[in-house]
Order: structure tokens, then sequence, then C-alpha cells
């Protein structure tokens, strides 16, 4: 029989074996015997009695367990052996023998039931816990939506991974991924279909590596060459698998970007969203900082979640299989107890990061603004000699973009270093303590007949296999961090398809800024409800009738105003600034909501609107006065080139045409054409489009009085008839009617004879 006492041999015992004792204590090793014969039968636990750190003679100790452990009818002259030797026996270190005790302790309650028992308890806790407060979050839900609120909606800005997470995700995925066959699909199953060939790649260069080494420490130059040829032969293999995978995850990410954009996209500009997001409703501040940067990163985060989550995933599956006929159960079992226990700790952690995302994302958008405010705005700008208001401005706005990113990279180092102990340190302890178990315990069946290589072999590839099975759990722990980052994502893409959908159905939400109003005007303001007043469309006449003029927010310009107005007959707007003339026209124009009464108008493309400053779009000569059409709606309308001329012409810009030479010339028309140009050419595209009615809001403010009568006069030629804005009283005698607001809410109707007092400049 092979004994082995010395301090580099030391054994453990079987942590079957070992009694709860004081750490204080000592525990002596039992021994095993190795030769002895199955019909034999096993003998009994041993009982092991606890000794001072402070005694150096165990020997005693070790000679009662000796007695005690050969009580099973040894062989004859077997136990005075074991007795002499153990007479004679060295000390063996107590600092040793307390770290072996100490180890066997650790050892004795890592088994896969207790573990199991673990997990099942905190996993049942965390749903009781999320159970409790989805309950407190029910009871707080009101019961009635308001359209005008002075409240911050304090579930805007929530920003976790919870169930509502998890549904707003599902929402957004469905868009991203509309139907079961589809691009998407087939890049998420290359994606899968080359995670499982890489995992696969990963356990054959284990094996491979190991031999390599195997075969190194041996001196076998066969079995060396042999495994390096096939490490050679696989490499292209290998790359090809991993730039699959990478090709994958950039075409996917590009993928649901487009998809997203697109719906998101159809939504913003159906109808007059894009307006009324920007005019109407609050809620969405920086619309284009959600749509292009919030969109990018939503999608990017959403991509690399998909991978960073499934590959590990797939590896722990592999990894345990290996695992279980290597080492037991028992230790992938205590490796995933160890991840439920760290994950629910991390999570709860980095509830934060979500709402801080939200945050940063806000502020980028806000700084965004002022810097593109800054260029729409730059000879207003430089004409006031505001460079250092608007420095002052970027950089106090900068400044809260700054002070909230130190925070966070403050609170993600704090975060770091919790994550790096417990998700890759403290994992790769618990590693180490699952596979040194089937090594330190000499009675492991596996074992028993190992030589030294087969130890080391076994030993370095169940170590590196658990090593990559502690790595995955501890990708996994720390993609609960970027599941939080993506939280925030989340929330600001559906609150922006929400308010997409609301404002599409008619529904809009603006919070009051003024609290100082009487509480007359309050409940009278509340009364108002947006959307309630009746619009027909009829053509050649527009009619108001008992409709309330009033503001978004809730403010009455005029309570009732009511009049007539059929084509042919011109009508004069005047009053001072901020007394209803330009909600009037955003009414008329559909953009504003009606509160009442009923408004009788042609349809949206039987009006026309001119503003003081017009727009010029993107595109060549052409587009400029076609626009919105394209031109191909040029030739269904049937107009010609040599008509487009014709309009230049009346206008007094065709030497325009001349200069540049074609109609297909693209130039910025913003800065190319003068004031009085673009206001001009605003004009041309009125004699385009030929509407019933045109809205005239000081567009000719820049143009000089004679190319103004000719305008007018040639606008009553074509049949357009003019509702204008205007403080000329040049512009009286192309008008019958005159509507004049006093901005206390009273207006008048009449029509313009020679008593007519005509006040203007």
């Amino acid at each position: 029989m092979a004994l082995c006492l010395t301090p580099r041999c030391f054994i453990l015992p079987h942590p079957r074996i070992v009694p709860p004792l004081s750490p204080t204590h000592i525990y002596t090793a039992s021994i095993s015997r190795s030769h002895t014969s199955p019909q034999q039968a096993p003998a009994p636990s041993a009982r092991l009695e606890p000794h001072s750190s402070t005694d150096g003679h165990w020997a005693v100790s070790l000679r009662r367990v000796l007695e005690e452990t050969l009580l099973y009818k040894p062989l004859e002259g077997e136990r005075e052996a074991l007795l002499s030797v153990s007479r004679h026996a060295p000390a063996a270190p107590a600092s040793r023998l307390a770290a072996a005790g100490n180890m066997a302790v650790v050892s004795k309650y890592l088994t896969a039931r207790n573990s199991s028992i673990a997990g099942g308890v905190l996993l049942v806790l965390y749903l009781l816990k999320q159970r409790r407060r989805s309950s407190r979050l029910n009871s707080k839900k009101g019961s009635s939506e308001l359209v005008l609120n002075n409240e911050k909606d304090p579930k805007k800005d929530r920003a976790a991974v919870d169930r509502v997470f998890f549904s707003r995700i599902a929402r957004i995925l469905r868009i991203m991924v509309p139907r079961l066959f589809c691009k998407e699909t087939w890049y998420l199953i290359l994606i899968a279909v080359m995670l499982v060939a890489r995992t696969y790649c990963d356990v054959w260069m284990i094996q491979n590596g190991t031999m390599i080494e195997s075969a190194i420490i041996g001196r076998s130059t066969k079995d060396f060459k042999k495994y390096l040829f096939n490490f050679m032969r696989v490499m292209p293999i290998i790359a090809l698998v991993n730039n699959f995978l990478k090709l994958g995850l950039n075409e996917l990410k590009l993928c649901f970007r487009e998809r997203l954009t697109k719906h998101l996209y159809e939504e913003y500009l159906k109808g007059y969203t894009y307006y009324k997001m920007g005019n109407l409703d609050n809620r969405i501040a920086n619309a284009d900082q959600l749509l292009t940067q919030d969109v990018e990163k939503f999608c990017n985060s959403v991509v690399d979640l998909y991978s960073n989550l499934s590959k590990p995933l797939l590896d722990i599956g592999l990894y345990i299989f290996k695992l279980t006929t290597a080492i037991g159960a028992q230790g992938p079992a205590t490796m995933m107890a160890y991840l439920l226990i760290s994950g629910l700790f991390l999570t709860r952690l980095r509830r934060p990061i979500g709402k801080m995302t939200v945050t940063e994302q806000k502020y980028e958008g806000e700084y965004r603004y002022v810097n593109s405010r800054l260029i729409t705005n730059s000879e207003e700008i430089a004409f006031y000699n505001g460079n250092l208001r608007e420095k002052q401005t970027i950089h106090t706005t900068f400044k809260k973009l700054v002070d909230h990113l130190h925070n966070f990279i403050f609170f993600r180092f704090s975060m770091g270093m919790v994550d790096s102990i417990i998700a890759k340190y403290l994992a790769t302890v618990v590693g180490y303590l699952v596979v040194s178990r089937p090594f330190l315990n000499v009675a492991h069946p596996r074992h028993l007949h190992s030589t030294h290589a087969e130890l080391l072999e076994d030993y370095y590839q169940s170590g590196r296999m658990l090593l990559r099975m502690s790595q995955a759990l501890g990708r996994i722990v720390l993609a609960g961090r970027e599941m939080t980052r993506l939280a925030g994502f989340t929330t600001r893409i559906t609150e922006l398809m929400k308010v997409l959908k609301e404002l599409n159905m008619g529904k809009y939400e603006r919070t009051m800024v003024s609290q100082s109003e009487k509480e007359a005007d309050a409940l009278e303001r509340l009364t108002l409800v947006p959307g309630s007043g009746r619009i027909i469309f009829t053509d050649n006449v527009i009619k108001f009738e008992h409709t309330p003029l009033a503001t978004p927010n809730g403010d009455i310009l005029i309570k009732d105003l009511s009049f007539e107005v059929k084509s042919g007959t011109n009508v004069l707007v005047c009053g001072p600034n901020g007394c209803g003339k330009s909600s009037l026209f955003r009414v008329l124009g559909e953009l504003w909501p009606l509160f009442g009464g009923s408004l009788t108008k042609p349809e949206r493309g039987k009006l026309f609107y001119v503003p003081q400053r017009p727009y010029m779009t993107l595109g060549s000569l052409r587009d400029q006065v076609i626009y919105p059409d394209t031109f191909e709606d040029q030739k269904k309308k049937g107009i010609s080139d040599q008509v487009l001329k014709e309009y230049l012409d009346n206008v007094q810009l065709g030497h325009i045409l001349e200069r540049e030479g074609t109609w297909d010339v693209v130039q910025d028309w913003m800065d190319v054409l003068s004031g009085g140009e673009k206001q001009r050419m605003a004009m041309a595209r009125l004699f385009y489009h030929k509407p019933q009615f045109a809205i005239l809001d000081e567009c000719t403010s820049a143009v000089s009085v004679d190319v103004e009568d000719y305008i007018y006069s040639h606008c009553r030629k074509v049949g357009i008839t003019l509702f204008t804005v205007s403080h000329r009283k040049s512009l009286w005698k192309h008008h019958e009617y005159y509507l004049h607001m006093d901005g206390r809410g009273n207006y008048e109707f009449k029509p313009i004879t020679a008593e007519t007092v005509e006040f203007g400049s």
C-alpha cells in the first residue's frame, strides 16, 4: 500500500467526510487505499480529530485517524505498518494544514444541490420583489389623460431593465424584423451559425493546443508536428468564421437602422406631424437627435447585445456539457449559481445607468441644437455682433453636457471596479475551486490510475474549458451593463414612437408654462378641446362659423370668429403684432387644431401659403419653381419649360435662367438669391400651382412697388383669391374686404369703400 504523508503530497479528504468543525482547528488527512480489492466493503467515513494550529505534534492525531480509519478489518499486518509510518512521519507546517482545511470547508458546501437551492431561493425572492413593485406602479396609474398639463410624467425618464423594457424592445423588434422570412432573419441565422462554429473552433483550439503543449513537454517531435500542422490547416477556416461573423453583425446593424429609420420618418413626415412635434407638442425636444444618432446607437447596441449574449450562452451550454463529463455536474452548477447571484447584485447597482444615458442624449441634442442654430442665424447674429453672447450660450450648454459626462464617467469607474472584481476575478476564484476538486481529491474515480502526464493534460484541458466558461459568465454579467444602457436608448425611441402615433391621431400634449392665470381664464381654457371643431371641404369659399381662435397653449385670441369669403374677393388682414393674423392662417392651413365651431374651406392642395422668408429647397433651378412637385409631376400637369420661363418673366427673374443657362443647374439657392429674388421666386411658384386661395404673409416686403403691383394684378388675372397680410397702403386697392383685429379679442370684417380709412405705411 502506497502512503504519501509529506507536505508536498498532502491529500485532501473527500468533502463528504469532512465534518463542520471550528476554523481554528486543523483537519488531518485520510489516506487512500488504491490497492483495495473490489470485493471489500467501502470504508466508513472517518471521524477527524481537531488539533490546535499551534501544536506541532500532529502525528498523535494522525495515529487516531488511522486507527479509526482501519477499523474496517484491513489486511493482516497493514495496521501495524501504517502506525509505524505515522510514528516516524515528519511534522507538517501548520499553515499548510490550515489552508488545506479551509479549502476542504469551502468545497464541502459547493455541491450541485446547495447551488441549485440557493439559485432557486434568489430567483423566487427576485420575482416576488418585481411583483410588489409592479403592483405599486399599477396602483399609482391615473385614469384620465390631460391635453394640457403642468407636471412632468415621472415614468417618462424611467429607464431600467424590467418588464417594461422588454415589452418596449419587443415592440421595436417587430418593426426591425417585420416578417419571419426577411433579410434580417437570414442575417440573424448567419450570425447564430457563425457563433456556433466559432464556439466549436474555440473548443478545438483548446484541445489541439493542449496536445501541442503535451507533445512539447513529452518531447515528442512526431506529435508536435502532427498537431501543429493540424492547427495550420484549420487557420483559414477559423479566420473565415470570424470574418463572416463580423460581416453578419455589421450588415444586421445597417439593416436594423434602415428599417427603424424608414418607419420613424414615415410617421414623422406624415401630414404635418413634423410641424406639430416642434410647435404644438413639447414632449420631444431635438427630434433630429433622436432620428439620427439615437437610432444608430440603439441599433448598434441591440446587435452587440445579441452577439454578446448568444455567444456566451452557447459557450456556457457547450462547456457545461464538456465539463460535466470531466469533473461532474457539481462544478458547472456552482458556476451557474454564482452567475445568478452576481447578475442580480450587479443589475441592482447598475440601475442609474439607464437614466443617465437618457440625460446624456438629451444634453447632446441640446448642444447640437445651439450649434445648428448659430449656423442657421449666422447673418443676423453677425449684424448684432452677438458672437460673445452666442459663445456664452454654447459654453453653458456644453458645460451641462461635460458635467454630466464627468459624473457618468466616475459612476462607470466605480461600477467598473465592482464589475471587474465580481465578474472577472471572483469568477476565476470560483473556477479554481471547482476545477481543483477532482485533482485534489485522490479518491476521485477519474484519476485513480492516471499518470502524471495524463493528469497534466486533463488539468490543462478542463482548466481552460472552465476558464472559458468563467469568462463567458463574466461577459454575461457585464452584458447587463450594456443592457442597462440599451434601456436608455429604448426609452427615448419608444417615447418618440408614442408621440408620433398620438400626433398622427390628432392628440398632442403641451406643458403649461404660465401658472399665474386667473381661475376663470383657466377654467375657460380647459373647456377648449383641440380638434372639437368641424372642417368642411368645399371649393371656392372660406367660411368661419362661431370658431374660437386660440393658440395650442390654450390662449384665446378671439372667442367667436365668423366671416365668409368667396373666390374672387381679396381680403386684407391687418392689426397689431400678436393679434392673431398668423394664427388665423395656421388654422386655415390645418397646422393648428380647431377648438370649436366649423370651418369651410378648399382642400389643402387648393390653398397656398407664401411666407415673408420663402423656403428654397435643395435641388435645381426648376425645383425652386415647381416645389413641392417633382419633374415627373410637372410633366403630368403638361407644363413645359417655356411656361416656367414665362412665370419667371412675370416676376422679373428671367435673367436668372439666362445667367445659369439651364433649368437643371444645382446651387445653394438660399445663398445665391437675394431676399427680394427669393420673394419673387415664391410668387413664380404661386403662379405655377394656381391655387384657388393664396395666403400672402408680408411676401412682397422686399419687392419694389411697381413689381408688387404687377404681381397682384396678375394674381387677379389668373383667378387666385388673396388673403394678404401687409402694412403697405399701396395694396389696399387690390382688395375688396379687410379683416382688422385689435389684439384684445375684437375684430371687424368690412368691405373696403371710398370712406374706409386706410392705415399703414
